[in-house]
């Protein structure tokens, strides 16, 4: 008989599915051995564990500071009843709730909260005697931020009822001294134990990115990008300084408006405010911040040098400031998106509009550059770190980010901005005292039927010009149609530029 060839196939598949149950077997004791050796530390300490949570709010957590000692995040005892045996706070509320962020159990870590967790939660001190080695002694670290409550509180007190931010920085070593935007928001319902409590908070900020992507619990003067308008014909006047000298001393053409045509692809004027007349060269232009000049210098130094100066300031890319990212913060300038190779977009983009958006943080680093003698330091809000015993733990040390400029070029630019502040738009604004260089910017909003329905009001400065304490950006949005940024944004300049000298 001869034999089946079923059954010859049968042993052959038996070992087949043996060999496949044995792979199996070294699959799961792989992962097994993953999961409790290679990676065990990792998920033992990943913010997600439960039992982590749960540990971070049964432990005291360090606190966060001002420059000048007042308490912006401690922990306090949670009330009698609650889940966990402490909570936090936050003394200031919304003053400095979009830099601090919360310690959130059903959101999580925002803010300094979250760039500084490892310092702020408990744990080991660093061995620092022989007697260390025989025992483990745990800690918790106060971070001290570079920014100042007085300051702070003056920047809130004159954006009072409008929507808008300012931000103030050393020049010297990028460190931010306040950063405040309205609308802000309150931590520490947030912070509760209590979940309908932070549910509540949660809905009422309405914090989910909204029709421009903002991120919750990010201060809007480093995540809300808008047109800067003439503020940024800083950047211009230095790529016409740095990347074609030869169009410094070149006049421009007098006009009140372009016609239509004079630009590839220009179909409207590109007028002057207020219908005004001008032109002639840099420094007949920047103080009275001659648009129809600006837009042909512009288009004269080129889209290349243009797009390179930019970059050189630090648009186009994530400013490396010491707060969690969002991808709003990115300042830009003639991205593909916008640009269609044409030159009226450059000549618009080059006083500021159509393809120019930045953030007040990034037009506070562009004033900062030329303050500084061309270098955009890197922005930071830490000062320092220390531990229970008053111990330096940690200092930030200044570092430089990009440098947009020479310091031949800042010093230049400087007279400019000197002269905007004596007697062009920005004049009348600032004591001769305070020796303030300045720039001032306006951007008209347009609604869906291209009507200008508001503009965003802007200014940045520096003082004291012979020798820079603080470089300043103010901007305020949805002003009225007929605002400026000397009419809107100067008074809140003014009061910032006089607090910050004075030390009030």
């Amino acid at each position: 008989m001869p034999p089946d060839p079923a059954a010859s196939r049968l042993p052959r598949r038996i070992r087949w599915l043996g060999v496949f149950i044995l792979l199996c077997f070294v699959a799961v004791f792989v992962q097994l051995n993953n999961l409790q050796i290679v990676q065990a530390n990792k998920y033992a300490n990943s913010p997600s564990n439960p039992a982590v949570i749960a540990a971070r709010y049964d432990e005291s957590r360090g606190t966060i500071t001002t420059s000048d000692g007042t308490i912006l995040a401690d922990s306090v005892k949670a009330p009698a009843g609650s889940t966990y045996s402490y909570q936090r706070r936050y003394p200031t509320g919304s003053l400095f709730g979009q830099i601090t962020g919360v310690d959130s159990y059903t959101y999580g870590l925002y803010g300094v909260e979250s760039s500084y967790n490892s310092y702020l939660t408990v744990h080991n001190a660093p061995v620092s005697t022989l007697s260390d080695l025989l025992t483990t002694t745990k800690e918790t670290d106060t971070v001290i931020l570079s920014l100042s409550d007085t300051l702070q509180t003056d920047a809130r007190d004159a954006l009072a009822g409008r929507d808008g931010s300012v931000v103030v920085m050393n020049p010297t070593t990028g460190a931010v001294l306040a950063m405040y935007s309205n609308p802000s928001f309150d931590p520490t319902p947030l912070a509760s134990q209590t979940l309908s409590t932070e549910e509540s908070a949660w809905k009422a900020y309405n914090f989910t990115p909204d029709s421009e992507g903002h991120e919750p619990f990010i201060s809007l003067a480093y995540q809300d990008i808008a047109f800067p308008g003439s503020s940024f014909k800083i950047v211009t006047t230095t790529a016409a300084y740095e990347k074609a000298p030869q169009l410094v001393d070149t006049p421009m053409p007098y006009y009140t408006c372009i016609p239509p045509g004079t630009f590839k692809g220009q179909s409207t004027p590109l007028c002057n405010y207020g219908d005004a007349g001008c032109g002639g060269t840099i420094a007949e232009m920047l103080p009275p911040s001659c648009d129809t000049g600006y837009a042909l210098l512009g288009t004269k130094v080129g889209a290349v040098n243009m797009l390179a100066e930019a970059d050189e300031f630090g648009f186009n890319q994530q400013p490396p400031i010491d707060l969690p990212p969002s991808p709003n913060e990115v300042s830009q300038f003639l991205q593909p998106d916008c640009y269609q190779n044409a030159q009226v977009f450059l000549a618009f983009s080059s006083i500021g509009q159509y393809c120019t958006k930045a953030t007040p943080l990034q037009m506070a680093m562009v004033a900062g550059a030329v303050a500084d003698g061309g270098k955009v330091m890197t922005p930071h809000v830490m000062s320092q770190i220390r531990d229970e015993q008053g111990q330096l733990v940690k200092a930030y040390k200044p570092s430089v980010w990009l440098t947009p400029m020479t310091p031949q070029t800042s010093s230049a630019i400087t007279k400019l901005m000197e002269d905007v502040a004596e007697y062009g738009t920005a004049a009348g604004i600032f004591p001769s005292s305070e020796d303030v260089a300045a720039k001032t910017g306006t951007a008209q909003v347009q609604n869906a039927a291209g009507q200008y329905i508001a503009t965003n009001d802007w200014m940045i400065a520096f003082a004291p010009a012979s020798a820079p304490k603080v470089a300043i950006a103010v901007e305020l949005l949805d002003q009225p149609v007929s605002g400026t940024g000397a009419a809107e944004a100067g008074p809140v300049m003014a009061t910032m530029i006089h607090a910050a000298l004075s030390g009030s």
